[in-house]
């Protein structure tokens, strides 16, 4: 089956998993897409499992501004193949917050070259490149990570900026990174409460 007669099978079984609610509560959330089943993140990850790993499709499906579509090519694109240069145009037309979370699950932190992007982004002025970035870290610090000195130096300037930002879901990413960064061990743990003390900021 060529790549346009996939697409169009895969999103003509959208309409079977579609949920109205869901979508309905997105729009009235202000998250509009050009189109949106609201079809729930687990029937994607089972579509995504019944396709496999598939580059080509995967960059097909991004192009489409359909959110399902989105979602898919995150869950289908082979991490360990997809260049750096790929990533970064689909970093720039990521649309909403959700997808942003949903690439960052799906393939930004398996990727050999998360730890890098991570601290590119967070060093961002764009809200979602500072999310992911963030939310990158937070996973590769839960799978024991530790960063060299620089990245700890790195890390702890960009989340304290971060914290004194004004977006919400970026404070609440960096506070989460912090965290993660604490469970590192005993002297990340002091790093990270000396650090959020400089703020004025109180650390579990």
């Amino acid at each position: 089956m060529d790549i346009n007669s996939q697409i169009k099978e895969i999103k003509q079984s959208f309409r079977q998993m579609m949920d109205g609610s869901i979508a309905q509560s997105m729009r009235d959330k202000g998250i509009d897409y050009h189109l949106n089943w609201g079809a729930t993140l687990p029937r994607l990850r089972e579509k995504a499992d019944g396709i496999g790993k598939n580059y080509d499709l995967a960059i097909a499906l991004w192009k489409e501004n359909v959110r399902e579509c989105k979602i898919l090519a995150t869950m289908i694109m082979p991490p360990d193949i997809v260049l750096p240069e790929v990533i970064d145009i689909w970093m720039e037309q990521v649309p909403t917050q959700e997808i942003a979370e949903q690439a960052v699950y799906n393939l930004y932190q398996y990727l050999p070259y998360a730890p890098e992007k991570a601290y590119t982004w967070i060093a961002s002025d764009k809200e979602l490149y500072q999310l992911c970035g963030f939310h990158i870290l937070s996973r590769l610090f839960m799978n024991g990570q530790e960063p060299n000195e620089r990245g700890i130096n790195e890390f702890i300037d960009q989340a304290l900026a971060a914290l004194q930002g004004e977006s919400l879901a970026v404070r609440k990413a960096a506070m989460a990174s912090m965290q993660r960064f604490a469970e590192l061990g005993l002297v990340y743990h002091r790093l990270a409460k000396s650090a959020i003390k400089t703020i004025n900021l109180e650390f579990l």
